[in-house]
């Protein structure tokens, strides 16, 4: 077996990632959900949000990711065969910057145009198992034009880079 045919260890599952300020947000829906749409949101804009520092976006995988167990930390990274595409709708796959290493993931965003998000939500309770492992989970409306910032403030949350509210 050469390096290439090797797989990461890890499930592979439907869903993006995509890396802010060098973490990963699992982004989970169904097909059709808005996991695609957002990710271009987030990596085509300039990375200003509510942190004292800038955060770009960049691709980690779109609509298939591995996902393993690093020293107690989720990792993210795209299938070979998708690394480096993203689908834009009218448009179709096309090629985009992505991370090329494995990304630590720091929460996941559960992606529903449907039902509004909690105004305050209790991240002891509201998670989920990735790879064995809790990690807290927003529910978002992909399409909302706040969700990049959304995700940009998550970040600083969890990281602690700066308290929110």
């Amino acid at each position: 077996m050469t390096m290439s045919d090797e797989k990461p260890a890890g499930i592979l599952v439907h869903a993006s990632c995509v890396a802010i300020g060098g973490y990963g947000i699992v982004l989970l829906g169904a097909p059709g959900s808005g996991k695609s749409d957002l990710a271009l949101r987030l990596i085509d804009s300039d990375g200003r949000g509510v942190g004292a520092r800038r955060m770009t976006a960049r691709l980690v995988g779109d609509d298939q990711i591995y996902l393993s167990l690093c020293e107690g930390r989720v990792m993210a990274s795209a299938p070979e065969v998708l690394a480096g595409r993203l689908e834009i709708r009218g448009l179709g796959v096309v090629s985009a910057p992505y991370a090329r290493s494995p990304t630590p993931v720091i929460c996941a965003a559960r992606l529903d145009a449907e039902t509004p998000p909690d105004r305050s939500p209790d991240f002891t309770c509201q998670s989920t198992r990735l790879c064995g492992f809790e990690l807290p989970e927003l529910r978002l409306n992909p399409f909302a034009p706040s969700a990049p910032s959304v995700l940009r403030a998550a970040i600083v949350y969890f990281t602690g880079d700066g308290k929110i509210g």
